[in-house]
């Protein structure tokens, strides 16, 4: 009997991650799966068969996708050719909606389920997706409680997994005197990176200015090379790390939009959070997106706990003026931490990508047979 074989696409950093989790997952609860995966690094090192790296392209946005089109268009045409020909036991599609939007419908005319771990953010702009997800996908695994409602009141089965960052990221330490310590975190993508690492870089300087004992880290994309960060500022130090162990120590981070902003509510770190896009990108998500926050640590809560500051607001004065307010007043940031830390408990127990991976192994033989 020929062994199970599943397709899993990720196309981002944090989508690698996960889905790197999921392919582990899947082979503890039935050693005989096989993976083909496309993803990044960390996909390539668990998978038995890696089709393309896609995290590295960095493709994100509304207009940068257009200057990859080529690229898309002939991997997509290679996946709709495997699925034909290799026939897997299921389509995991993880996160990534602009691409795996187009690989989908390969799988439905091939008559393979398909699933979805961790949903496109169709609660923030573009609801119509749910109704594409629901033509095409077996059953949503969603990660956050609300997601599940929000899906099964359109009809598309879901199922609510947990997040997957509980099983990586540990519980915050008790809180005692203040380390001085400030965490950089420009983002994953070069783009981002290009935006951010500048005003970051000055508003530490500023803070530092004002407090010589300050100490930054730069914490490094797994995806990127120590290059892309250039020379650093007096004071900070570069760091790669997976356990969280430093970023668990600091006082405040100042981050990019994106998941390190969850990664720091979970570890109970008080932060500013800091975008900048392209301003075509920048134009087109303004009138696409219907939610009051973009930082999730604020959506969870359903209100400002941490300061955003967006496009225009996306400066150095800004950034050392909000950080300088948590960080001359222990009691506010204090305060902060707390609220982070109930988003913590709002999103469940550890063993997502273990739950995911046992709906999918027990749903797809299901759907297969029909």
């Amino acid at each position: 009997m020929a062994p199970k074989l599943f397709l899993i696409i990720a196309g981002d950093p944090s989508g690698d991650l996960h889905a790197s989790n999921l392919i582990s997952a899947l082979k503890r609860r039935d050693p005989s799966v096989r993976v083909a995966a496309v993803g990044g690094p960390l996909c390539r090192a668990v998978a038995d068969e890696f089709l393309e790296d896609l995290t590295s392209r960095g493709v994100t946005g509304f207009v940068e996708p257009a200057l990859k089109l080529p690229f898309l268009l002939r991997l997509g045409a290679r996946l709709r050719a495997f699925i034909r020909e290799r026939r897997p036991e299921a389509l995991v599609c993880v996160d990534y909606y602009g691409f795996n939007r187009r690989i989908l419908p390969f799988a439905k005319e091939a008559g393979i389920p398909a699933f979805y771990f961790i949903s496109p953010q169709v609660w923030a702009s573009r609801p119509s997706r749910i109704k594409v997800l629901g033509r095409f996908v077996r059953k949503m695994l969603v990660i956050f409680p609300f997601e599940e409602k929000l899906y099964r009141d359109a009809g598309v089965p879901a199922e609510f997994v947990g997040h997957p960052l509980l099983d990586l990221i540990p519980e915050p330490k008790p809180r005692g005197e203040g380390s001085n310590l400030i965490g950089l975190l420009p983002g994953s993508r070069s783009s981002e990176i290009r935006r951010h690492l500048p005003i970051f870089f000055e508003a530490f300087r500023r803070l530092r200015l004002k407090n010589r004992f300050l100490e930054g880290r730069l914490f490094a994309a797994e995806s990127q090379p120590d290059s892309v960060y250039g020379r650093l500022p007096d004071g900070v130090t570069l760091v790669r790390e997976r356990d969280y162990s430093q970023r668990g120590n600091l006082d405040l981070a100042i981050c990019s939009s994106g998941t390190a902003t969850l990664e720091n509510a979970l570890l109970g770190v008080p932060m500013v959070v800091v975008y900048k896009l392209s301003w075509p990108t920048y134009a087109i998500a303004r009138a696409l997106v219907k939610v009051k926050h973009i930082a999730m640590a604020n959506l969870l809560a359903g209100k400002t706990v941490v300061p955003e500051l967006i496009q225009r607001d996306a400066t150095a004065d800004r950034i050392f003026l909000e950080a300088s307010a948590l960080l001359d007043d222990p009691a506010r940031a204090a305060a902060v931490r707390s609220e982070l830390l109930k988003v913590r408990r709002s999103l469940g127990e550890p063993g997502a990508a273990d739950r995911a991976a046992a709906a999918v192994l027990a749903a797809a033989p299901v759907e297969a047979a029909k």
